[in-house]
């Protein structure tokens, strides 16, 4: 059985390459200009479920990461984020 996560018509993984090429094939039928691979999917859904679970643990699990140090490189928050989260969980925030 093939464990790939991507297969071609012949369920043969297809290489890395052959995936950049569909991810920026597609990014650019639907109008994204900028040069979009496979690993800013990844950065891009790292942050968004950052944003939204606010554990960075969590993250590191969905990710498949064995170093909390590798989830970090891949996710950022931008200040007013970080200072949503203070305000809604820290007890002296101003509520």
């Amino acid at each position: 059985e093939n464990d790939a996560l991507f297969v071609n018509q012949k369920n043969h993984r297809i290489s890395p390459r052959t995936v950049q090429n569909i991810v920026k094939k597609r990014a650019l039928e639907v109008g994204v200009t900028v040069n979009v691979h496979p690993h800013m999917l990844r950065h891009a859904a790292a942050t968004h479920f950052l944003q939204s679970s606010h554990d960075l643990r969590t993250v590191q699990e969905f990710l498949g990461h064995k170093s909390i140090k590798s989830t970090q490189v891949y996710t950022h928050l931008d200040f007013l984020e970080l200072s949503k989260v203070y305000d809604e969980f820290h007890p002296r925030a101003k509520k």
